[in-house]
């Protein structure tokens, strides 16, 4: 009867101890981690004051936006872009959002077509004015803004001419209206280890450093395990760009594999970022997995050499 009754008091106690835990688990305000890793294709992380705010390719119907303070940690913040306020109705792609005179601008793809919509928050909404792509008469994808020193813009973007290849035009002051006739070919697919998986290269980030132009790019096609990062550089953004000989300068760090379409930041210490994304497994593709890490420039023969460090944190989505 003893062992009986004690057994009874170690399950009651037991239940009590479970049930103060759950409890306190599920209590308002509580902030709770959710196992799991950002999921993000094509992703691009603004830095903006305190905050971070990163975008990607995961919804049907728009851009969902979400935020950091710590590049560890996110929460989402739900659709910076809804497709009922912008051009077109599937596909909403790599987007890249900057902060330019008091204004924001997003710059995506949505139905093979480079778009661009502005807001007053990172936050959104974003809308477009009028209702069209930036390239009414072509497919295009991939576009991303780049300003010179002396203030002029120029967007880049991936044609489907050529594979998937990367070209260059101008843009006017208004950031959303390209002076076509400027249009000017950077890069097509030449290397062998671009040649794995059909004619691609896509997704252009561009920078400036000491006077040089550096153009990171991805390359294979996304679904191919070997999709990886070259890098190529020109004097002039008008003029030739030669790629590296070292290519791929990022290609499936510690086992991770379709690793590629990234975009470089600065984070609030100053440090050079990359974010990128990889396939969800060896085995599956989606739903693609966000990464950061960081890049670094080494002299080499009295030239500045871009690095990425195959070291790269994931970073984890929180809930309330």
């Amino acid at each position: 009867m003893k062992r009986i009754t004690l057994l009874f008091m170690i399950l009651a106690f037991t239940s009590i101890g479970y049930s103060c835990n759950a409890s306190n688990q599920d209590s308002p305000g509580v902030k709770k981690t959710i196992e799991a890793p950002l999921l993000l294709g094509d992703p691009y992380i603004l830095c903006d004051g305190d905050r971070y705010y990163a975008y990607g390719t995961s919804a049907d119907n728009g851009i969902i936006v979400y935020t950091s303070d710590d590049l560890k940690e996110w929460e989402k913040k739900g659709l910076a872009l809804n497709k009922q306020d912008v051009w077109g109705d599937r596909w909403f792609w790599a987007p890249e959002v900057y902060h330019i005179d008091n204004k924001y601008y997003m710059y995506y793809s949505a139905n093979e077509h480079i778009c661009v919509a502005t807001s007053d928050s990172p936050l959104g909404p974003f809308k477009q004015e009028i209702k069209k792509p930036i390239l009414e008469e072509e497919k295009s994808i991939d576009n991303s803004l780049f300003i010179d020193d002396d203030g002029t813009p120029y967007l880049f973007f991936v044609r489907f001419n050529d594979g998937n290849n990367i070209w260059v035009a101008e843009m006017e002051k208004d950031l959303c209206t390209m002076k076509k006739e400027t249009m000017h070919h950077c890069i097509s697919v030449s290397q062998s280890w671009e040649k794995i998986w059909p004619r691609v290269t896509e997704g252009p980030f561009v920078i400036k450093h000491n006077n040089v132009y550096y153009m990171t790019y991805s390359a294979n096609n996304y679904q191919s395990p070997e999709y990886g990062v070259g890098c190529c550089t020109a004097k002039s953004i008008m003029g030739e760009w030669t790629k590296y000989n070292e290519n791929p300068i990022l290609q499936s760090p510690k086992g991770l594999v379709g690793v590629g379409h990234h975009s470089l930041f600065n984070d609030k210490q100053g440090n050079k970022r990359i974010v990128f994304h990889s396939h969800n497994s060896i085995d599956k593709i989606h739903p693609r997995v966000l990464h950061i890490g960081t890049y670094s420039f080494e002299k080499v023969n009295g030239t500045d050499r871009m690095r990425i460090s195959d070291k790269y944190e994931t970073p984890t989505l929180l809930s309330k």
